[in-house]
């Protein structure tokens, strides 16, 4: 007996429903009804004799069996889609959406003004951003494409390296001048620290192996401005990406110090679940970031010296 096809778009309904957590979230991403996407969603557990979803008051979430049929049916329109960008390509057209989560100053401070051009130099892309500080669940969540800084943990997700970002310790003229200047990164122990969210501070000497220093946060955050603005009042000093500091190191709010001292560098990430690395927006949208922001980073002025003496660039 021959098994009935499934209809893509009830598999498409269903996906989008794991991925946002509910009915209402899926429809308005598909522009359709919520009743409609619940209909083909039963209708898609009829034909397969199973129940893939739990409804709950605050939405929907798949069963064991439901999540090892979103394994496979997320992968087969992931690669449907890559197989459309292949007659995309054909014509040289990049075309559709493409949904990004980027952190939120490298976002606003850079990416904003990027984003804008690679539209206007592929207006048929329909682009989705969004910008935080966590890390977004890029499958769960429905991503193509993730900017990230730092060092990337091990995943199923394809990296690809943009450029790198330096880290500068800075602090306010007048909090030095309240406190002093530390001279080496044991000295830190004895100042107020303004500390990034679960970051731990290494400082490596004259190419030595790193070491970790012990601080006394006064404040946390998981947000770079926050802290810069911060540190320009006075309450403290912080280490931020350079990107981040230069401004107010340029303008005089800021001095950097422990300039000898190597406090590891960072790199930009383009990060993209299986499946969006082969489709062509997704794979221009690269290509534009890396063309615009690596290999030196010619956006950030620390880089090249002028937020003071530094280590030399990679």
């Amino acid at each position: 007996m021959e098994r009935s096809s499934v209809d893509l778009v009830d598999v498409l309904s269903f996906v989008r429903v794991v991925e946002t957590g509910s009915f209402a979230r899926a429809a308005e991403r598909m522009g359709l009804s919520k009743p409609v996407v619940s209909r083909r969603v039963a209708r898609l557990e009829s034909q397969l004799g199973a129940r893939l979803l739990t409804r709950t008051a605050r939405g929907a979430k798949p069963t064991n069996i439901g999540e090892a049929y979103f394994s496979r049916a997320s992968g087969i329109l992931a690669d449907l889609d890559a197989a459309q960008e292949v007659v995309a390509d054909a014509v040289t057209q990049i075309a559709g959406p493409i949904r990004l989560t980027a952190p939120v100053s490298f976002g606003t401070l850079h990416l904003a003004a990027a984003l804008a051009d690679f539209i206007r130099e592929h207006p048929k892309v329909e682009l989705d951003a969004t910008f935080e500080d966590g890390i977004a669940d890029l499958i769960g969540g429905g991503y193509d494409l993730a900017v990230r800084i730092g060092t990337l943990p091990d995943s199923s997700l394809i990296a690809r390296r943009i450029a790198p970002v330096r880290k500068v310790v800075v602090g306010s003229p007048d909090y030095f001048a309240k406190h002093g200047r530390p001279q080496t990164p044991a000295d830190l122990s004895n100042h107020a620290i303004l500390l990034y969210t679960h970051e731990s501070w290494r400082f490596r000497s004259n190419g030595g192996e790193p070491e970790t220093i012990r601080v006394n946060p006064v404040l946390r955050a998981n947000n770079g401005e926050m802290l810069r603005q911060a540190a320009e009042e006075g309450l403290g000093i912080c280490l931020l990406p350079s990107f981040i500091a230069s401004p107010g190191i340029q303008s005089g709010k800021l001095e950097a110090v422990l300039t000898d001292y190597d406090p590891g560098h960072g790199a930009l990430h383009a990060v993209m679940p299986p499946g969006r690395a082969a489709t062509a927006r997704v794979r221009a949208l690269v290509v534009f970031l890396v063309d615009r922001f690596g290999p030196e980073p010619s956006w950030d002025p620390c880089w090249f010296g002028d937020c003071g003496k530094g280590p030399t660039a990679p």
